[in-house]
């Protein structure tokens, strides 16, 4: 593909506007992918290792390409926005008292970060370019970032699904501006995992069937953050403390070792989040816990869902002492809190347990508590 010398000297000063802007990387692809990426994203669907996450085969089709996105779009220009910690997450799985949050929640949102900068970015092209349209996406559209990303040079899918990058390891957020101009292209980026199996191996709940190949259902990520219901028993013991994402299989990532820590200011981390206690996010009500996650990607799941979440973690403390402070609980409006209350006093205390049993199987009337009541 032959390029003119204006476009060439404008995707140089696409370049040094998004370093301007804040973007660690910046890549560009033409608007199609490999033919083995929409047979993958067929087989995934077929096998349902989606879940519930049933926007993915509604938004199928339109995931495919970004021409089935926007039949206009010639080129795609992929950015990356490091977020490296400064610590390493996996010493909290340790801390059973402490609950264990993603590294990309511990601050405020990143698609209210992303898409601010990217709109600007897209700003600065149509006012270099006239007559050209955009569209900026960050995680929230029918577009298959990875794949893309990958296209363009940021990085290759690693076996863990997820994007690695030689200079950041495995911690990018991605962002897209999809465009009606032709960019000279940038060239895919290789393979570099090798023979390495680490992520696949540390999966605390064998979600991985082989490489590049997730079954949700059984990610912790999933589980504490897309699926809405009861999680499986066999399950919960293996979520340990993790109440919000998992970052198991990102950490373990050899590639992690040339990876440059993120400035504090990216994500605004905040400190109570890094290490929070159990015991004083169980206790959240429905406005207390808008405040505290108000400005979070965490306060999108909600309050019950994330309180479901902590009591798990609490049950698999093995701290007994916890149970004067969830019992409660079981009182709770939503049943989904109340069953994992069961649970969790039934995995601490089976004694405790036994006693308050019989007064609240009178009352409780949500065939799915009743089931884990009859089970202590």
């Amino acid at each position: 593909m032959t390029s003119s010398p204006f476009k060439e000297d404008l995707k140089q000063g696409l370049l040094q506007e998004a370093r301007r802007l804040g973007f660690d990387d910046i890549r560009i692809t033409v608007a199609s992918l490999p033919a083995d990426v929409s047979k993958n994203l067929d087989s995934f669907i077929a096998d349902g290792l989606h879940g519930d996450m049933a926007w993915m085969e509604e938004k199928a089709e339109r995931r495919r390409s970004p021409q089935a996105l926007w039949p206009d779009v010639r080129s795609v220009i992929t950015v990356a926005v490091n977020y490296g910690p400064s610590t390493d997450p996996l010493a909290l799985l340790n801390k059973p008292e402490h609950g264990a949050i993603s590294v990309y929640a511990r601050g405020r949102d990143y698609h209210d970060l992303l898409k601010k900068r990217l709109k600007a970015l897209a700003r600065w092209l149509v006012n270099q370019a006239k007559g050209v349209d955009v569209k900026v996406f960050v995680d929230t559209a029918p577009v298959l970032e990875k794949p893309l990303a990958q296209a363009a040079g940021l990085g290759w899918q690693g076996k863990h699904t997820n994007l690695v990058s030689r200079q950041y390891g495995s911690w990018l957020f991605l962002g897209e501006v999809f465009t009606t101009l032709d960019l000279p292209p940038d060239e895919p980026m290789e393979d570099h995992c090798g023979s390495c199996r680490q992520c696949l191996d540390v999966c605390p709940t064998d979600a991985f069937i082989d490489a590049r190949r997730l079954d949700a259902r059984r990610c912790i990520s999933y589980l504490t953050i897309e699926h809405k219901g009861h999680i499986a028993v066999d399950l919960r013991p293996l979520m340990g403390n993790r109440i919000y994402g998992c970052d198991d299989c990102l950490a373990v990532c050899p590639w992690n070792k040339f990876a440059e820590v993120a400035s504090p200011s990216v994500l605004n981390p905040r400190v109570e989040l890094e290490a929070p206690l159990l015991t004083d996010l169980v206790c959240l009500d429905e406005a207390s816990f808008r405040i505290v996650f108000t400005g979070s990607p965490i306060k999108r799941i909600g309050r019950d869902r994330f309180v479901r979440n902590v009591l798990i973690a609490i049950g698999n403390s093995g701290l007994a002492e916890m149970c004067a402070v969830i019992e409660p609980l079981c009182r709770d409006e939503s049943p989904l809190v109340r069953a994992m209350v069961v649970w969790a006093l039934n995995r601490l205390d089976k004694g405790k347990a036994m006693q308050v049993r019989e007064s609240l199987m009178q009352h409780e009337v949500d065939p799915y508590v009743r089931g884990e009541w009859a089970a202590v």
